[in-house]
């Protein structure tokens, strides 16, 4: 077997359902799924002090240098700004990106 696509899921927490949907099918689909760590809550819910945060925001960076492409999430065409972050980053290291929506 050759190696799996990996993708990358970005975007806003509030859309867990939707994060649940493309890491079934693309699962599915025989691809590896690299999502966000905790998609039980809205991030501001989680109530995270500011370093914790910025963990966090490494922390998905390195999925994104991991990836072959980001999926963005992008639920009625919304993109908050540390998904917008997200694609910047992940253009800078030449990722494709495709959108869920349009």
């Amino acid at each position: 077997m050759n190696r799996p696509e990996i993708v990358c899921l970005c975007g806003s927490t509030r859309f867990f359902k939707a994060f649940d949907e493309q890491n079934t099918n693309l699962t599915l689909d025989g691809k590896i799924v690299l999502s966000i760590g905790c998609h039980t809550q809205d991030d501001k819910n989680l109530k995270l002090p500011p370093e914790q945060i910025m963990m966090l925001i490494e922390l998905h960076r390195r999925k994104i240098d991991m990836c072959d492409y980001i999926l963005v999430i992008n639920v009625d065409g919304y993109i908050g700004k540390h998904t917008q972050a997200e694609i910047k980053y992940a253009k800078q290291c030449g990722k494709p990106i495709r959108y869920l929506e349009g």
